[in-house]
Parts: C-alpha cells; sequence; structure tokens
C-alpha cells in the first residue's frame, strides 16, 4: 500500500534524512516513532505530498506522489498534530466543507444532484457514526471538548474513504479517558486501512501497532513488532515469579529445570512464598514446563510475570546508539 524508497531531504547544509526505505502492506497500523529532529515529520510530509524529497520515490497504492500527486493523495487522510478546524462551523458544516474541498465524487452514475447530496449526507453521517461524533453533529466545534476536536480532526481525514490514513500525535493533549476513547477509534478504523501513526507515548504503540519504525538522526535504526524489539533488547527471556514454599527446596528444583540459564532468589514479599528471577536460554520458553514442574511437586505459583527493558528504555537505546 505504501512504498517509500531512498528517501533523503537536505535543508540548505543539513541532512533531513537519509536514504530511507520502507514498505507498509494493506491493513497495517505502524507506530512511527523519533526524538525531536529525527526526520519524522519530513518524512511524513513527503508521503503525504506536502513536500518534495531531495531523491528517491513515494508510492500510495501504487500511484507515484510526484508523477501523480492528485490520484496519490485520494488515497491518503491526513491528521496534523494541530487539527485543522474552523472553531466557529459546527462539525456539520466543517465535514461539509472538507467534503467540497477534497472534490470527493464516488458517484459514477448520477444524473441528479439531489443522489450527490443524498451521498454526501449518509457517507458523513456514516463516519461521525463510526467515530462517535453523532450526538454532536449539530454543534459549534469551538464549543466541544479537545477529545470532540480530535475526532472531527479525525473524521476530516476520513472523508472520501482513503485507504491510507496518516495520523501525527492523535492524542496528545488529551485525558486518559478521551485517549483510550481516540486510542479504540484508530483501532476500529485500522480493521480496513492502513495507518501510520506518529507518537511520542510509547505505551500507545503497545496499545494500538501491529509494527514500529524508529528513526533517528535521519536513518531508519529499527523496523519490527513491539515485542521483537523487546526481545532483541533482552537477549534473553526474564521472568519473575512467586512461589509458595521454602526459598532453599525451591530454588533447588528450579535448577533442574532444562533450558534455565540462571536463577536469583529475590527474598520473600508475602508470608511463606518466595520470589524468584530466573533467566532463560535465547529462544527457550520456560513456562509451560516450570508450570508443571511446580505443580507435579506440590508448588503452587502463585505468579510470573516478564521481566526486561521497556518499550521507553529500547527507544532510548536505539535513538542514543545513532546520535
Amino acid at each position: 500500500m505504501i512504498n517509500v524508497s531512498s528517501l533523503t531531504k537536505s535543508y540548505g547544509k543539513n541532512r533531513g534524512i537519509t536514504d530511507i526505505s520502507f514498505t507498509i502492506p494493506e491493513g497495517q497500523i505502524v507506530g512511527f516513532l523519533g526524538p525531536n529532529g529525527a526526520g519524522k515529520t519530513t518524512t511524513m510530509n513527503i508521503i503525504t505530498g506536502y513536500l518534495a524529497a531531495d531523491t528517491g520515490s513515494v508510492e500510495v497504492a501504487g500511484i507515484d506522489m510526484v508523477k501523480q500527486p492528485i490520484d496519490a493523495k485520494k488515497h491518503i487522510g491526513y491528521l496534523p498534530e494541530q487539527p485543522p478546524l474552523y472553531l466557529s462551523m459546527t462539525v456539520k458544516e466543517y465535514l461539509d466543507f472538507v467534503y467540497e474541498l477534497k472534490g470527493v465524487n464516488t458517484l459514477e452514475t448520477n444524473e441528479h444532484e439531489g443522489d450527490k447530496t443524498s451521498y454526501r449526507q449518509e457517507h458523513i453521517s456514516a463516519i461521525c457514526e463510526s467515530i462517535g461524533l453523532t450526538d454532536v453533529y449539530r454543534r459549534v466545534i469551538g464549543h466541544l471538548s479537545k477529545g470532540y476536536k480530535q475526532r472531527v480532526g479525525l473524521a476530516q481525514a476520513l472523508i472520501g474513504d482513503p485507504d491510507v490514513l496518516v495520523l501525527d500525535e492523535p492524542t496528545i493533549g488529551l485525558d486518559p479517558r478521551q485517549i483510550v476513547e481516540i486510542r479504540n477509534v484508530i483501532k476500529k478504523m485500522g480493521k480496513k486501512r492502513t495507518i501510520i501513526l506518529s507518537t511520542h507515548i510509547l505505551p500507545e504503540v503497545s496499545a494500538i501497532c501491529e509494527r514500529v519504525l524508529v528513526i533517528s538522526n535521519g536513518l531508519i535504526v529499527a523496523d519490527d513488532k513491539p515485542d521483537n524489539l523487546t526481545r532483541a533488547a533482552m537477549g534473553n527471556r526474564m521472568i519473575i515469579v512467586r512461589v509458595a514454599g521454602s526459598s532453599g527446596t525451591i530454588q533447588e528444583l528450579l535448577h533442574s529445570l532444562e533450558g534455565l540459564k540462571s536463577v536469583k532468589s529475590l527474598g520473600k514479599m508475602e508470608p511463606d512464598t518466595c520470589d524468584f528471577l530466573l533467566e532463560s536460554e535465547v529462544d527457550a520458553d520456560i513456562r509451560k514446563p516450570l508450570f508443571s514442574m511446580l505443580a507435579k511437586e506440590g508448588y503452587p505459583l502463585l505468579m510470573m510475570r516478564p521481566h526486561g527493558d521497556s518499550l521507553e528504555d529500547i527507544f532510548l537505546q536505539l535513538t542514543e546508539e545513532v546520535n
């Protein structure tokens, strides 16, 4: 759906991005991460046709953004960090305006203007219903909460039913409840669209995205699933367990587990229990054998949770290595 090939862009003597390439298939939600000045916004502006690259190319739905910009842009819905809203308009007036501005014309056989008007109403009403704007459809945008304003911004990006959505910091400045609501809306939209999501909220990537692109100093430094990035940074699988019973006996038993690299006692967090940090060999998953062994020997497993670097830690490691 999106093919970015060897993009390079300079601003005078300063290089914004250098030889960036990646492909995003249809129906994938991708998190695009990078510190300030890394080249993230430059890349997104080139993808949406707002900015021209020095070298390289972008294809959206197989259409070259430079050679056929109007046709390529018909496939893109864009929500910038500051939604382009007219606060004095009602939601209805604004979405009607965007509909006209985009020149939406998906009716191929209409002979009557009334049919076009009917389609417009159905199209906009369906968008409002899908992202929860129906109740405020007649209200003035300037009187809405920030969460609803963000939804209006998403609605304008969906006008024309684009295949690709480019969302720049869609949850910035929202309260926790609004963030959850917008995340749910994005996940719902991602069921039939390709989405590039720029964000500085790293838990948002784990909650929404299937894939992460990390850019630093104008270079792509990581491209993988969030879980795979975590595993790569850890090197080995590490888990913390809490077991009911005597520490010495359980530790001796744990050492007999195949695939286990090391055992570290963490002491007692509850009466008559003991906690351990377990590190397994690379590519070994000891969780099921561990549970079976402890159950067989009569030691209840009360807690098991992963231990390792967070996505935030990994992000810092990746960007620091380049800088």
